[in-house]
């Protein structure tokens, strides 16, 4: 990880941890460490991927911290909902600094309705930093973003060849039925 010297912790930031050790029912989908693509796929018939957005813009504070960006640079950050026909059980943000999106990366920034985790997994090349997860507070903006707070999250940096990719994914009640 990239040291940053007299960074102030923002009020937004929130404290991941290497346990989800008060998840209670949502534990067993946070810890999985294989594509949370297909275990959805295998759990939910009809799951499918809806865009959000997909834009280039500043990361938040403890994101660019995490992959080594300065505070100046974009990053082209992709929002979807990974759901099972229209009841959403996933939010999933994920940041591609403008580095990333080259070599075998390249096209990751036109994947349309297709999911990241799919390309990710499926590369041997591919290798992930361990989980982190936080329960986020309604302060936060992915909370703000999807309307809900007190939702568990979880976080990783998939790495190849140098290059670096943000995942975060939240879960929402829908992913328990």
């Amino acid at each position: 990880m990239p040291a940053v010297k007299n960074r102030a912790r923002q009020p937004a930031d929130p404290v991941w941890h290497p346990s989800p050790a008060t998840s209670g029912v949502y534990r067993h989908w946070l810890k999985t460490e294989d594509s949370l693509t297909r275990r959805l796929q295998a759990a939910f018939d009809d799951f499918r991927v809806a865009n959000v957005s997909q834009h280039w813009t500043h990361p938040l504070p403890d994101e660019a911290y995490l992959l080594g960006l300065r505070p100046d640079q974009t990053a082209l950050v992709r929002e979807v909902w990974l759901q099972s026909g229209e009841n959403p059980l996933v939010f999933a943000r994920s940041v591609l600094p403008r580095s990333s999106l080259r070599g075998a990366w390249r096209d990751l920034g036109r994947l349309g309705a297709r999911p990241l985790g799919a390309v990710l997994f499926a590369d041997r090349r591919v290798s992930r930093t361990p989980l982190m997860f936080c329960k986020l507070s309604r302060h936060h903006p992915i909370s703000r973003r999807v309307g809900q707070a007190g939702l568990w999250a979880r976080r990783s940096v998939f790495l190849q060849a140098g290059r670096s990719i943000l995942v975060t994914e939240t879960f929402l009640p829908g992913v328990l039925a």
